[in-house]
C-alpha cells in the first residue's frame, strides 16, 4: 500500500486528553458554523464519529459534500474518499483528511499502471473485443478517470449488480476490479456461470489465463481484496449456527463467495445497518464487516443482540488512523489560515472520474 507523507503533529496534540481534545473540536465546530462540514464513515471510530455532521458509505458522504455550502470539508475516512468528495464538490470547496496515512489496501491493489498493461494484454488476447470497465467506488481517482476514458462506470456495493448488467448489456465483457469478491458475488446473483468468471491475477502473463479462459469470460476480476472482510470464514459461519441456529447471519459482498453463500443475508454497510435497525426486538444477528460499526449497532439496538461473526477484532486498521488529535490539528491550522492535508484531484483526471460517477448514477 502507498503511504503519503503526514506531518509530526507534535506532543501537544498527541498527548492531549480525551475531554481537552473533545472541548476544543467542539470549539472550532461552533467557530466555523455553516462552513464546516465533518464527515465520518461508518467504520470509523467512535471518539471522532461523535463530532460528525453527516455519517454513511464513502459516495453517500461524497454526494452530501456537494450538496451542502460548507467550504471547508473534513473526511474522516480514507483517501480515496476524500478524493471523491473533491471530484463532486466545487471550487469553491476544499476538501481535508485528518491523517494522510489513512488509505485503502484495496484500493492501492489496482494502480493506474498495472490496469493499463491488463487492458492491453486482454485486448490482444480477445481480438479487440468490446470490453466494459468497472471500478468499485473503493479505487483511486486515476482509475476512476481510467474507466471514464474507457466508457465504463463505478459502482458502490449497494448497485454492483446493476452496473454489472448494465455493462453486460453495453459490451461482450467486463473488467471488474478492484474487488474480486465484490464481482464475484454480483456475478453469482446474476446466474453468471463460474466457467464465464476469470481471474486476473496481477503477477502473472494475462492475469494467470489462457487466450482461451479470457476468450469465454464474460467477466474478469481483478484479484483485489479487502483486508478486513477476508477474515470472516465459512468456519464462523457454522460455528454461530451450532451455537445458535436461530440467530441470522448477514455479511457485507466484499466477504468471499462461500462466506456470503453460508449467510442469511448480505449488503452494503447501509443495508446492514437497515436490516438490523428493522428486525423485531429479541433479534439476534452475527454480521461481517468492521468492528466499529457491528459495535455502533449493538449501542443503538440494545433490545437486539448483535455480534461480530468472527471471533477476532475485524478493524480496518487504515480508517483507525484518523484520531481526535488529527482532527483537531487540521482544524486549528485551517482555523489559522494554513491549508494541511488539502485532497486536491487535478482537472482533467476529476473530470474522467466524475463522467464514470455520472454513468453510475444514471444506471
Amino acid at each position: 500500500m502507498s503511504v503519503l507523507q503526514q506531518a509530526d503533529i507534535g506532543a501537544a496534540y498527541l498527548e492531549a486528553p480525551e475531554a481537552e481534545l473533545a472541548e476544543r473540536i467542539s470549539a472550532r465546530r461552533r467557530e466555523f458554523g455553516d462552513d464546516l462540514l465533518i464527515l465520518c464513515h461508518h467504520y470509523q471510530q467512535e471518539a471522532v464519529f461523535r463530532f460528525a455532521d453527516r455519517t454513511g458509505d464513502s459516495l453517500k458522504l461524497a454526494r452530501n459534500a456537494a450538496d451542502t455550502p460548507a467550504r471547508h470539508i473534513v473526511f474522516c475516512g480514507v483517501h480515496f474518499m476524500a478524493e471523491s468528495a473533491d471530484i463532486l464538490t466545487s471550487d469553491a470547496q476544499q476538501v481535508f483528511l485528518p491523517d494522510l496515512r489513512a488509505g485503502c489496501p484495496m484500493a492501492d491493489m489496482a494502480t493506474v499502471e498495472e490496469v493499463e498493461g491488463a487492458w492491453g494484454e486482454l485486448a490482444a488476447a480477445t481480438g479487440n473485443a468490446h470490453v466494459v470497465p468497472v471500478t468499485y467506488v473503493n479505487s483511486s481517482a486515476r482509475i476512476k478517470a481510467f474507466v471514464g476514458d474507457k466508457g465504463g462506470s463505478v459502482c458502490t456495493s449497494s448497485n454492483a449488480e446493476r452496473v454489472l448488467t448494465w455493462a453486460l448489456a453495453a459490451g461482450e465483457k467486463v473488467f471488474f476490479f478492484p474487488d474480486e469478491h465484490l464481482g464475484r458475488n454480483s456475478a453469482h446473483a446474476l446466474g453468471i456461470p463460474p466457467g464465464q468468471v476469470a481471474l486476473w491475477r496481477r503477477s502473472e502473463p494475462l492475469g494467470g489465463n489462457s487466450v482461451e479462459q479470457l476468450r469465454r469470460a464474460k467477466v474478469i476480476l481483478w484479484d483485489g481484496y479487502c483486508t478486513v472482510h477476508m477474515q470472516f470464514q465459512a468456519e464462523h459461519v457454522h460455528q454461530w449456527r451450532e451455537k445458535d441456529p436461530a440467530i441470522k447471519v448477514i455479511v457485507h459482498p466484499e466477504c468471499r463467495r462461500e462466506v456470503v453463500a453460508l449467510a442469511d443475508g448480505y449488503g452494503s454497510t447501509e443495508a446492514i445497518i437497515k436490516a438490523v435497525a428493522d428486525s423485531p426486538a429479541g433479534s439476534r444477528w452475527a454480521v461481517g464487516t468492521e468492528i466499529n460499526l457491528v459495535n455502533r449497532l449493538r449501542l443503538l439496538h440494545p433490545d437486539k443482540e448483535v455480534h461480530s461473526l468472527s471471533p477476532f477484532q475485524c478493524l480496518c486498521s487504515t480508517m483507525y488512523r484518523i484520531k481526535p488529535a488529527y482532527l483537531l490539528w487540521v482544524l486549528d491550522n485551517l482555523a489559522a489560515g494554513r491549508l494541511v492535508n488539502h485532497i486536491t484531484v487535478d482537472a482533467r483526471t476529476a473530470g474522467l472520474a466524475k463522467l464514470s460517477l455520472d454513468r453510475m448514477l444514471e444506471i
